[in-house]
């Protein structure tokens, strides 16, 4: 990686995080509810995931693991990144809990049409407050993951039916206690690929957002989001690894995606 960050800081050193959201999936880009949905990355994403790689060896990135959901699109954008960078061997580690937030009966539907069905005050509810939850799913509904091999051993209780973000938040955190904070505090540099709302929940812990402000709060696709944290993983700075514009746009082709419920969104960092 031309030579920069290509060991693990010492002990009691500065960590590195870099947080990436998967690329636009065929849903995105047909403005769709997806949460659950194993939907695969649009040519569109798969374009912003090698741009990821690209950003990530222009700024000589490295990392040591690797950390993603059990949901094709983000762990396709991870196996891009990898691949470009001749990182295939770094371990990686997946897990639900790193998936999207479920949006319940609301997984399929259009979110301009939802918006004109219920209004947009509701579907801005849905899709941007902290603590509402989507109509949730019936038990027999074949959108129910209840049958999936993925998540056998989850109880009728954890496997959710429909997530608010502080739901989605309160399954992500103990796996940040249990997995990405331990790896970080060895001082291993660690890279996760995940979604929206999971990634908005370990920022929300990072930068100790309040409610208000998360739900406020926009990650693009496609841009690396790179932390330096204390041994405390406390952040001393956080930047992505884009130009502002670059950022704005992406940002920008997030917001569009849902327009009809989502006007104000504010980007993650600078």
């Amino acid at each position: 990686m031309d030579g920069k960050e290509v060991r693990p800081p010492a002990a009691g050193g500065e960590r590195r995080l870099i947080l990436l959201r998967h690329g636009e999936s065929a849903w995105n880009r047909e403005n769709r509810f997806t949460g659950w949905t194993d939907i695969d990355l649009s040519p569109a994403g798969v374009a912003e995931s090698h741009a990821a790689a690209e950003r990530l060896r222009e700024a000589g990135v490295d990392f040591d693991l690797a950390f993603t959901s059990v949901l094709r699109r983000a762990i396709r954008t991870l196996w891009i990144v990898l691949d470009d960078l001749d990182r295939m061997w770094v371990p990686v580690e997946r897990s639900w809990r790193l998936n999207e937030r479920h949006y319940g009966a609301l997984q399929g539907l259009n979110k301009a049409e939802t918006a004109g069905r219920f209004g947009e005050a509701q579907v801005h509810a849905w899709r941007r407050s902290y603590g509402t939850r989507p109509p949730l799913l019936d038990e027999g509904d074949p959108r129910w993951e209840r049958a999936d091999p993925r998540y056998a051993a989850l109880s009728d209780t954890e496997l959710p039916r429909g997530e608010s973000l502080a739901d989605t938040i309160a399954r992500v955190l103990p796996y940040w206690e249990e997995a990405i904070a331990p790896a970080l505090r060895t001082g291993a540099r660690v890279l996760v690929v995940a979604h929206g709302n999971s990634l908005r929940g370990l920022v929300m812990h990072l930068d100790r957002l309040g409610a208000d402000e998360v739900a406020a709060l926009t990650i693009p696709t496609g841009i690396p989001l790179l932390y330096r944290l204390t041994a405390e993983l406390r952040p001393t700075e956080h930047r992505y690894l884009a130009e502002p514009s670059e950022i704005a746009a992406a940002v920008a082709r997030v917001v569009e995606q849902g327009r009809a419920s989502s006007a104000g969104a504010k980007v993650a960092a600078s």
